[in-house]
């Protein structure tokens, strides 16, 4: 294997040519060789695994710090909540010491790098949220563990929303919209077929337990820009953003969902980039068995489509798990770059999986890979990267170069100091609740009373009303009936008092020609490519 200088560039360094940008990234070293990433090559995606305990996180970190070096932005699960060290530069680690001499790093130096902290929760870091709409029903279907009946379902409560324009931004609007579909499934047979009574009942819990969880704290306004992800810092370094994950992890499909949606919108907002240096980010997907538990074929068949076209977009992403069999083959297959650290043999399964991981990187004819994989020590991997053409290497055994930043968690008052001076701070926080399907929904049911304490002292009206009434009362009935409602953006509440009671051929034309707007407004929410892909809408 060729073999490249060492650099370990320090902050005071910010101003580096383009061939130390772009140069291999050396990420492991034996006796006899190094072993590097190609940046050019980082965009084919990855897999870190091994054990718990075998050295997975400070692989992961060490891989981030070297693309960060290069200007690469990154975004990374925090589950252990010990990677906001990234942060300090790090020093007075024995253990770090000692590897350092033992592969005679001559030219390592420790430093920090730039971070941007998130949170879904807002304490942990910045605030990070996806609208309902944009999401879409698949995504929400597993998050609410749906089957397939109860999915078609949340489908249909998408569609009559798209349909009359009403804007699903947060919790409260996607009950309110299940609830009032619930309350009218009568009304929406012959256009849209049944809605079972029971299929609403399954979503409502569903929703009432991600609730319970925390989980619509990831729901609302202002949603994530995924621009801010793809920030650099002052020194030129890639921003390596950092999501606190470990209270998220209770509930593990609201985790793998919220992170599939980041790779969506990463593959619906990227433009087609071809074949470049560097990636224009990583994306490390960790615990990513997550993500393939339980999962629908149709799910896992659009989780294999977004890796396999998000590369060409400049976005690399690497699955973090314990075992290869975790991940299914049709993913397997789009992994390039791989890492593997020790796995454990105490069962007749645990054999199994450790000859299927031996056998699914390029065998190296000096190496009993099978036997070797159960023998690593702490830090050790195998470890088979893509050559310049694109060829998976021969599988080397090496130690993994240690982080130049701090191993471990910084303290609270570090991390909000980071917080506090980043280019965000204060952008997520003010949380924006405008007008959208809750409040168009609400209003009809005030403006229902009104109308009902008014019929009781005035006589009933004798004549039509005119054209834009009617518009306004069937804009305000999803279901068809009586009361008044909103617009695209939301509609004013106030239009609930101006509902008709008008019948006949004048109510059935304005009905359609209603519907025809309605889906109208539909068509201009639902997404581009992504969504035919995942569901999602804006």
């Amino acid at each position: 294997m060729v073999s490249f200088p060492l650099r370990y560039p320090n902050t005071k360094h910010a101003n580096q040519s383009q061939t130390a940008m772009t140069e291999p990234l050396l990420i492991a070293k034996n006796n006899q060789q190094e072993l590097y990433l190609l940046p050019h090559m980082a965009n084919r995606h990855g897999l870190i695994t091994g054990a718990t305990g075998t050295g997975k996180t400070v692989t992961l970190q060490t891989l981030a710090e070297a693309f960060s070096r290069i200007g690469v932005p990154v975004f990374l699960s925090d589950i252990k909540g010990d990677l906001s060290g990234i942060s300090k530069a790090g020093g007075g680690n024995a253990k770090v010491a000692a590897r350092i001499k033992q592969l005679k790093l001559e030219d390592f130096s420790h430093r920090s790098f730039p971070v941007t902290f998130w949170d879904v929760f807002g304490a942990m870091g910045h605030p990070l949220r996806a609208t309902i709409s944009d999401m879409g029903p698949l995504l929400i279907g597993r998050m609410l563990n749906l089957n397939e009946v109860q999915q078609g379902v949340l489908a249909l409560v998408f569609k009559i929303a798209d349909d009359n324009g009403l804007l699903l931004l947060d919790m409260k609007d996607l009950r309110a919209m299940v609830q009032s579909v619930g309350e009218n499934s009568a009304d929406y047979t012959t256009e849209y077929g049944n809605i079972s009574t029971a299929s609403i009942g399954a979503i409502q819990r569903g929703l009432l337990q991600i609730e319970t969880q925390g989980g619509d704290k990831l729901f609302g306004e202002p949603m994530l820009n995924i621009a801010d992800l793809m920030q650099t810092g002052e020194d030129g370094c890639g921003m390596i953003n950092i999501l606190a994950a470990d209270k998220l992890m209770t509930s593990p499909k609201v985790y793998s969902t919220m992170l599939l949606w980041l790779l969506a919108e990463l593959f619906e907002n990227l433009p087609e980039a071809g074949d470049l240096a560097k990636p224009k980010l990583v994306f490390f997907f960790d615990e990513a068995h997550l993500l393939f538990n339980d999962a629908p074929a149709v799910l896992l068949d659009k989780i294999e489509q977004v890796v396999r076209l998000i590369r060409s977009k400049g976005v690399g992403v690497y699955f973090v798990t314990q075992n290869p069999a975790d991940v299914p083959d049709k993913v397997l297959g789009q992994l390039g770059n791989r890492v593997q650290h020790a796995l454990r043999a105490f069962s007749p399964r645990d054999q199994k999986a450790v000859k299927a991981a031996a056998e699914t990187m390029r065998d190296n004819p000096a190496l009993d890979e099978a036997s070797i994989i159960t023998e690593l020590g702490v830090g050790e991997a195998l470890i088979s990267c893509l050559d310049e053409n694109g060829t998976p290497g021969i599988v080397e055994r090496a130690f993994i170069v240690p982080p130049q930043a701090q191993i471990g968690p910084i303290s609270d008052t570090e991390r909000k100091a980071i917080m506090q001076g980043s280019l965000l701070a204060g952008h997520y926080e003010k949380e924006v609740d405008r007008e959208s399907a809750y409040e168009i929904l609400k209003g009809r049911v005030d403006g229902k009373q009104a109308e009902g304490a008014t019929s009781q002292s005035a006589p009933a009206p004798t004549s039509g009303g005119s054209f834009s009434d009617m518009l306004g009362g069937i804009f305000g009935n999803i279901g068809g009936s009586n009361s008044g409602g909103g617009n695209n953006s939301g509609g004013n509440a106030n239009r609930g008092s101006r509902a008709t009671n008008q019948q006949g051929i004048g109510e059935t034309i304005v009905k359609s020609a209603a519907r025809s707007i309605g889906s109208a407004v539909g068509r201009e929410i639902i997404r581009g490519v992504l969504g035919s892909l995942l569901g999602g809408r804006r």
